[in-house]
């Protein structure tokens, strides 16, 4: 079963917030809730949920890939 939501943490900050993710498309920019540092994907990843939550974007999630 996709999860739809994710606790995304900031690296700037540590502030941590509990988001629901897209399911059509890609998130590449998070303004942080907690220091407003804009974040984007890190080298490689597809989204900014890959790259700072605990749980994946669901095209990940669900082995299909993100953005193809």
């Amino acid at each position: 079963m996709t999860k739809l939501k994710s606790r995304i943490t900031c690296p700037a900050c540590g502030h941590a917030e509990t988001e629901v993710m897209p399911t059509d498309a890609c998130q590449y920019f998070y303004d942080c809730k907690g220091c407003g540092e804009l974040l984007k994907p890190k080298p490689g990843d597809c989204c900014v949920f890959c790259s700072y939550a605990d749980v994946a974007c669901p095209p990940v999630q669900e082995g299909i890939g993100c953005c193809d």
